[in-house]
């Protein structure tokens, strides 16, 4: 009996550990809204994914999932170059944001307040073509990791494609931030990562690109 109650005080304790992460996770990404503009919101559309739409191997309009979508600027842009767009935040303020900047665009995304990695959570719907994730998956606390990895595969449509920039993990020292290519390749099961390329920070960041197969 004394064996099982401190199984279950050590289970107790990893579960609020686990808790606590998400909660500290969502508090900075508030901060980081209240106090103004956040860091990584630039305004401006990200090349990788302007390449992705308008380059020389552009992939036709369908349907994407922005994870993270912050204010909306990759959203937004999407949607004025013909996707069916849905993006996903965590922050309510960052959704009214974007809802807003999306009314001022006169473009119709789908924008909507929850968490990537309980997309079960939401009418998303599924077959999506394209996933795009500026910098939220690099800092999701590892233990839900898994279910993002799941939840986005369970929406892609065959051949789907995810457009990610991430931090190395050795940017912060919070013990969970940051993503590797071997980590990628582990958790994406039936996904094949086709492209890594080094972002141009003064710090290790990275472009990765993986394909549904």
């Amino acid at each position: 009996m004394k064996l099982a109650r401190m199984t279950w005080r050590l289970s107790s304790l990893g579960r609020r550990s686990e808790r606590s992460r998400e909660l500290a996770v969502k508090r900075t990404l508030q901060a980081y809204y209240l106090s103004g503009k956040p860091p990584w919101d630039s305004g401006i559309p990200a090349p990788e994914l302007v390449d992705t739409v308008e380059g020389p191997h552009a992939l036709p309009p369908g349907r994407a999932l922005d994870l993270g979508c912050g204010t909306g600027t990759n959203a937004i842009y999407l949607a004025r170059n013909g996707w069916d767009v849905v993006g996903v935040d965590l922050i309510g303020r960052a959704i009214r944001r974007a809802k807003d900047k999306a009314d001022a665009a006169d473009v119709r995304p789908l924008l909507l307040r929850g968490d990537v990695t309980r997309l079960g959570e939401l009418a998303l719907g599924e077959d999506f073509s394209l996933f795009f994730d500026l910098s939220c998956y690099c800092g999701i606390p590892t233990h839900r990791r898994d279910a993002y990895a799941a939840g986005v595969t369970t929406r892609a449509a065959p051949g789907a494609r995810l457009l990610m920039f991430g931090y190395g993990p050795d940017v912060f020292d919070d013990g969970f931030t940051g993503v590797t290519a071997e980590e990628l390749r582990t958790r994406f099961t039936g996904w094949e990562l086709t492209d890594v390329t080094p972002g141009t920070n003064p710090f290790p960041t990275y472009w990765f690109t993986l394909h549904r197969r």
